[in-house]
């Protein structure tokens, strides 16, 4: 009898056992209870920091050495604080203690020198910094050593491109073959371009996450995302259409949140195009868009309307001596069209030696109210003798037509907060090249270049905002870029989750803040 209860208690203790490791291994997957879950426009197809990091610091598995607050004044990340040297040639970082990438490996200052000579090394804001060199002063401190003083380095720095990995999460070539970062969140599934799940890191060096799990899923149709929120599909639903908002509103298991953030719609203008080559058609196109209509019609936000591409959070940056007033003491778009020699046909259409005035606007779906702007703005250019036309297409096609000259007009998002200091866009927007991808196109202005490389070097205050001023008036003036509205992020969050709050420069959702209500 011994002999026979012996393998049969065995037996037992086994299948008790794989009940015990199922039941654990069961607890331990993603479930919709467990997860947080997040909706938003834009898909990701790389590990690369430097191509999607933008999602990897949203959902904070990655991390950077500096960080930034709603202000955009730099804070504490990795590096707990750091000194500038008297002629703001020398940074040294010092890090923090006790840090742990998802691998397991502590950060040490070898591995952020890795990760920023690698990152230097791709398209980004730190290849164009003057860097001399990267080094590591012992475990803790890192220098960087500049050929000039470059105010912007700070901000730099605290770009998702620039997040710090781990040594191993990187190939031969600098390739990143695993996302070992440092954030409350490590990544669990990896499913692009549309889906990403990350799962709470409990070794974190700072607040620790509560949410267990949290899901990323990209939907390109608004309405999709909308009925997602509707149903509770997703708890988060980030960039809602505007028409949307007052039925969503209603339902009593969502908030719904407007906040303002430094991105403004605006008309990116080929300004080397024979009809919009002389400033005064340019100022006639802007003068013929009617933003208060548009703020209050279309996107449901009225005081949205902007004339200026920065928006009044960036001081130094906007002008206060614009009103709605200054750009009609320029005249009309009549007037305007006329002096250049336009004149309306027996259609109605303006002409000029034979040629009829056309222009094609392209915009993008991933942003719902593009689409509809461009259309109030087709048709008001309409009203004044514009043949206009609209094409909705893949955001690509904008640095694609920007690159190959076929561009004419395009109606984009632009976000002046994607470097902490708006600096680093306006030199990236409005540079010697004669603009950007995302900025003006075919149109320089040696003064405002001058003026956007001084402010690189410059430090004091005062000095800087004088500057800024005079680069923003440049730009105000010559309307290399006509602004249209101020933009606001428009967010549905269900209320089974508390804790959300916003970050206005989109680098983080702040997952470890949230908790699911009991």
């Amino acid at each position: 009898m011994k002999r026979f209860f012996q393998p049969l208690l065995l037996a037992t203790q086994l299948l008790l056992l794989s009940a015990v490791v199922s039941s654990s291994v069961a607890v331990a997957q993603p479930t919709q209870s467990n997860t947080l879950s997040i909706s938003a426009a834009f898909e990701f197809t790389s590990l690369d920091p430097s191509k999607n990091g933008f999602v990897y610091s949203r959902m904070q598995v990655l991390e950077t050495l500096i960080d930034v607050d709603e202000n955009g004044l730099l804070l504490p990340a990795l590096a707990k604080s750091w000194q500038v040297s008297k002629d703001a040639k020398t940074w040294t970082f010092n890090l923090r203690d006790n840090v742990h990438f998802h691998d397991g490996s502590l950060m040490n200052a070898d591995a952020v020198v890795n990760s920023l000579i690698i990152a230097q090394s791709k398209h980004g804001a730190l290849k164009n910094a003057p860097i001399d060199s990267i080094s590591a002063e012992g475990v803790s401190k890192v220098k960087i050593t500049l050929s000039h003083a470059y105010t912007l380095l700070g901000a730099v720095l605290a770009n998702y491109a620039n997040g710090i990995l781990s040594p191993d999460a990187y190939g031969k070539d600098g390739d990143v073959l695993a996302l070992s970062a440092t954030g409350p969140y490590q990544l669990y599934q990896f499913s692009p371009p549309h889906k990403l799940v990350v799962e709470k890191f409990d070794d974190y060096w700072g607040k620790k996450a509560s949410i267990p799990y949290a899901s990323y899923l990209t939907g390109h149709r608004a309405e999709s995302r909308v009925l997602q929120a509707r149903s509770g599909q997703a708890d988060i639903v980030f960039g809602l259409d505007p028409a949307s908002l007052p039925s969503l509103k209603r339902l009593p298991s969502l908030e719904v949140h407007s906040n303002p953030i430094p991105r403004t719609i605006v008309l990116k203008l080929n300004s080397g195009h024979p009809f919009m080559k002389d400033v005064k058609a340019r100022k006639a196109l802007s003068l013929a868009i009617n933003r208060q209509g548009i703020a209050k019609g279309i996107l449901r936000i009225p005081g949205s309307e902007a004339d200026q591409l920065l928006p009044a959070s960036m001081s130094n940056w906007h002008l206060s001596n614009v009103t709605n007033k200054t750009e009609a003491e320029a005249g009309t778009p009549e007037s305007l069209f006329a002096s250049l020699g336009w004149k309306k046909n027996s259609k109605g259409l303006l002409e000029r030696d034979g040629e009829q005035f056309h222009l094609t606007i392209i915009t993008y779906a991933d942003r719902p109210e593009l689409t509809t702007v461009a259309t109030a703005i087709q048709a008001q250019w309409q009203a004044i003798g514009i043949d206009t036309k609209v094409e909705v297409t893949n955001s690509s096609a904008i640095p694609m037509g920007h690159q190959d000259g076929s561009l004419e007009v395009a109606l984009i998002a632009r976000n002046y907060g994607f470097i902490a200091d708006p600096l680093g866009v306006m030199l990236s927007d409005f540079g010697f090249n004669g603009g950007g991808d995302w900025g003006a196109m075919n149109w320089n202005n040696k003064a405002l270049s001058a003026d956007l490389m001084t402010l690189e070097e410059t430090s004091d205050p005062v000095t800087y905002k004088k500057i800024a001023q005079r680069s923003a008036q440049i730009i105000f003036d010559e309307r290399p870029m006509i602004p249209v509205s101020s933009y606001v992020q428009q967010t549905s969050v269900n209320k089974r989750v508390k804790g959300f709050h916003f970050d206005p420069f989109e680098r983080s959702y702040f997952l470890n803040d949230m908790e699911f209500v009991k």
